[in-house]
């Protein structure tokens, strides 16, 4: 009898970790993005400058395009 409270409470704690886990990952993760924003169309135009290539809107977008494409699949 008293092994069965102890495989309880165990299992019990095991799913309030991962769900606390949970949470704390996602906040973390929301205020890195809110501090370390991903790339935008003023970064990738200075990428590009220091590159030595001179950006064109039209290139700006087609590559901004081109990151959303790979960032959703």
């Amino acid at each position: 009898m008293d092994m069965i409270w102890v495989i309880l409470i165990g299992v019990g704690a095991l799913i309030a970790g991962v769900a606390l886990g949970f949470f704390i990952a996602r906040k973390y993760m929301m205020n890195y993005l809110k501090k370390n924003p991903p790339i935008n169309e003023q970064m990738l135009r200075t990428l590009m400058m220091q590159m030595g290539q001179k950006p064109s809107q039209k290139k700006i977008n087609q590559m901004m395009r081109s990151m959303n494409n790979q960032n959703n699949k």
